[in-house]
């Protein structure tokens, strides 16, 4: 086997070939140490194990801080959306992907027409996650779908107040996805 080179970074090849020869309790006490170092391990955890109430709590503390921050930090709508990349790698069920997307459209939203946020990359964000959360919610069974979907034209009425197109955009989006 050709020996890596000492400068390069570690691959999953090199991790995997590692942990082959932990037995189940190295293994253990390994997922031990990783969940009590990082709280988005915690999290990640929490959620692929199905662990707790509401395993979406966190990913929705995140999405609402980033995206209606307090004075004291910007606005990010990345760090907001990783939140939901985050949820779809460790879970990835589809029910909950579309209810943190619509999370995200209705904070994005009323944040903009509270605040007068008017930042173009805030609201072109807004619109593909309400497009996203449109795709999603439309392929759910009809209950969740419905509930979803009413949720997202109340966030299309608060588009309507907040300019730059989103309106339009908005109802474009609603009526290509909402009758499906």
């Amino acid at each position: 086997m050709a020996k890596r080179e000492p400068s390069s970074e570690p691959t999953w090849k090199d991790v995997k070939s590692a942990l082959s020869g932990f037995d189940r309790a190295e293994l253990l006490a390994l997922i031990q140490d990783l969940y009590a170092a990082h709280s988005d391990t915690r999290i990640f955890l929490r959620a692929r194990l199905d662990l707790g109430a509401d395993v979406l709590k966190p990913y929705k503390e995140t999405i609402a801080r980033w995206l209606w921050p307090d004075i004291h930090q910007d606005v990010s709508v990345a760090k907001a959306q990783r939140a939901i990349s985050s949820y779809k790698r460790a879970v990835g069920n589809s029910a909950g992907l579309a209810e943190l997307m619509v999370f995200y459209t209705e904070y994005a939203a009323h944040f903009s027409f509270d605040m007068g946020y008017q930042d173009s990359a805030y609201l072109n964000g807004l619109v593909r996650m309400f497009e996203q959360a449109l795709s999603i919610a439309s392929r759910l069974p009809a209950i969740e779908r419905r509930q979803l979907i009413s949720r997202l034209d109340k966030v299309r009425g608060v588009g309507r107040h907040l300019g730059y197109g989103v309106d339009s955009r908005m109802d474009s989006l609603f009526a290509e996805y909402a009758d499906r």
